[in-house]
């Protein structure tokens, strides 16, 4: 029979269009104003604190809709947006630089449809609002970072040919400076290492016992790359840390980067998170020099002066057992006594260096040493910007076994804290410090106004299309119509369904794209429907044969224009990209819409029927 679905394709396509419906009804339900309150370091959110904050605000005539503790964090819903400015400065006087306030958006989705993983569309900056950050990566730290590595690549591989008791020092031209024993073993660790560090030019040092090594101009410029890629890659991870949507990383200029996070309305915990360069060593204890001399100024060559976070001095040796470069993982929890505690996962090489070290200074004390550099907003001599760099023994402990891949420190303040730099550690350390040389606040009252321009369009975009198709087409105007809803409700569900995928201003002009050229298709299948009916076909024949043939040009025009979407979504980025994941996913809509959806409501009300003409 023609135009006939089976009953179960009917269902299927029903089904389909249920569900992305049904994953769409989140967006009607606005989000909440709100403040996400969050402990810093030597305080803790708890059900006092929640009381002191509801307390505060009412005494300042806000009346919040609730006060909540919510995975460690204090969320508090407002009634407007015009409170939150106001209620975020009550919050900070009456809590303190202890707590970090920041403007949030909180959803109001229904239990029953979070609970199946249904939420709201996500929002881009120029939407939402949010802050916009321009970093500087501190190219002066890469470079120290990287002739210390040298200077421990360079041990490694002298020793292991047998020479040892070389000094090394970082030298000139971000170079190396070695000394060895005699003119002979000189000649012998030039020849070992050269073989070894392709990379590198090895040049005469001040006498005939003494080694320049210096980088190509090919490898510094491989440092910088580097340095500049693996902090972008390291901020990425912070971000999702952060948990923020669509957020855009990218490089600009030689060693600066952008950081834009839509939602975030207070730069202060995206800027703690973001800018910190927080990482582990872990050193031995030197035991065999005594601590008050060295409190009295005769520090060991080989050790360094430290102090732990009571302000107790510390004697380390300066040669690392590991770095926080080996780990890759971290999560925080209470210890069997309650207090914070952060467990650390290592990669293979870290477990195997922690391991060889550990089993040889069984007995012995080993520290756990929290590195975190910080900007001055000041520049060097060179441009540079300034960093100070702050070290702190949080934890000394006895090593009482050998230890592997997988090991906990404890010595934290607060479960905050140890949260915190699980965060970090799970993200990676900077390969250098990054300063926030530029910041901007794109504020919720603009990116409303942006939305609420956006939906005006969509709406008249599709209201005229509505009226055309139904005037001109009549009755199988209608079911256009209908598939053209259902294109929206469509687009709206499956973008609130994708992890990660936000909606921003081109983004809505890729909906509205994708409205005309869904009504295109249903154009030009009616239009072939006609002329099958002016050569005198039956009108099953005519529906039949105009689906039909219809179907080659809708499809090459539709696949054309997803190709160029995938190009623009590949080598684009920001705004660019949200324009592109909408275009995708209307292209794919529209197409179903259009010509399957469509064909089962008019087989449902014309199919298999002895008709002597259509309304269209």
């Amino acid at each position: 029979m023609l135009n006939h679905y089976p009953w179960w394709k009917n269902l299927l396509i029903a089904s389909a269009v249920l569900l992305v419906g049904l994953f769409a009804i989140p967006n009607f339900y606005a989000p909440d104003p709100a403040l996400q309150i969050s402990a810093g370091r030597n305080a803790s959110v708890t059900i006092d604190t929640a009381g002191k904050v509801r307390e505060a605000l009412i005494a300042g005539g806000i009346s919040p809709k609730s006060v909540a503790v919510e995975k460690e964090r204090l969320l508090v819903r407002l009634t407007t947006d015009d409170e939150q400015l106001p209620a975020r400065a009550l919050v900070q006087q009456v809590l303190g630089d202890s707590y970090t306030v920041a403007l949030n958006l909180a959803p109001t989705t229904p239990g029953w449809l979070d609970a199946i993983g249904g939420s709201p569309l996500k929002l881009g900056l120029d939407l939402r609002g949010g802050v916009h950050f321009l970093m500087e990566v501190d190219m002066k730290t890469a470079m120290e970072k990287a002739q210390s590595q040298m200077i421990d690549d360079f041990r490694s591989t002298l020793s292991e040919g047998g020479i040892k008791g070389v000094a090394m020092r970082r030298d000139r031209d971000n170079g190396v400076s070695l000394r060895f024993a005699n003119a002979e073993q000189r000649d012998q660790g030039e020849t070992l290492l050269a073989k070894r560090f392709l990379d590198l030019q090895f040049l005469p040092g001040v006498d005939a016992r003494s080694l320049l090594a210096l980088p190509t101009e090919a490898r510094m410029k491989e440092l910088r790359e580097f340095a500049v890629q693996q902090n972008i890659t390291i901020l990425r991870n912070r971000v999702n840390q952060l948990g923020v949507a669509e957020p855009l990383v990218q490089r600009q200029g030689a060693s600066r980067i952008v950081v834009e996070l839509p939602g975030v309305q207070d730069t202060a915990e995206a800027k703690k998170i973001l800018g910190a360069t927080a990482t582990l060593e872990f050193r031995m204890v030197d035991t065999e020099n005594d601590l008050a001399t060295a409190v009295g100024g005769r520090v060991p060559a080989g050790s360094e002066l430290l102090s732990d976070r009571d302000g107790r001095p510390v004697l380390l040796k300066k040669r690392t057992v590991l770095t926080g470069d080996h780990i890759v993982g971290a999560g925080s929890s209470p210890d069997e006594n309650g207090m914070p505690r952060v467990s650390i996962d290592l990669d293979g090489a870290g477990g195997s260096k922690m391991a060889r070290e550990t089993k040889d200074n069984i007995g012995k004390p080993m520290a756990t040493l929290f590195i975190e550099f910080k900007g001055t907003g000041e520049r060097d001599a060179q441009g540079n910007p300034v960093f100070v760099k702050k070290q702190e023994v949080i934890n000394v402990a006895t090593i009482q076994s050998r230890l592997g891949s997988s090991f906990q420190i404890t010595g934290l303040d607060s479960p905050a804290e140890a949260h915190e730099l699980a965060l970090l550690l799970r993200a990676g350390a900077l390969i250098a410090p990054i300063q926030i040389v530029e910041e901007r606040t794109i504020g919720p009252s603009l990116g409303k106004e942006n939305i609420e321009r956006g939906i005006e369009a969509i709406l008249l975009g599709f209201v005229v299309l509505v009226i055309f198709m139904g005037v001109y087409y009549r009755k199988f105007g209608l079911v256009a119509n209908v598939a053209l809803f259902a294109n929206l409700v469509g687009i709206v569900g499956i973008m609130s369904m994708i992890p990660g995928a936000a909606l921003t201003m081109p983004g809505m002009a890729g909906i509205v794209l994708t409205l005309g050229m869904a009504v295109d298709a249903n154009v030009l299948i009616f239009e072939r429907i006609r002329e099958e009916l002016r050569d005198g076909k039956s009108v099953q024949q005519a529906i039949h044969s105009g689906f039909d043939n219809a179907f080659s040009s809708i499809f090459d025009g539709n696949i054309t224009t997803l190709i160029t979407a995938v190009i623009l979504f590949s080598v684009g980025s920001g705004p660019v990209r949200g324009f592109a994941v909408t275009l995708m996913i209307g292209i794919v809509v529209s197409m179903f819409t259009a010509i399957i959806v469509s064909r089962a409501i008019i087989n449902s009300a014309w199919g298999g029927k002895r008709l002597d003409r259509l309304s269209i």
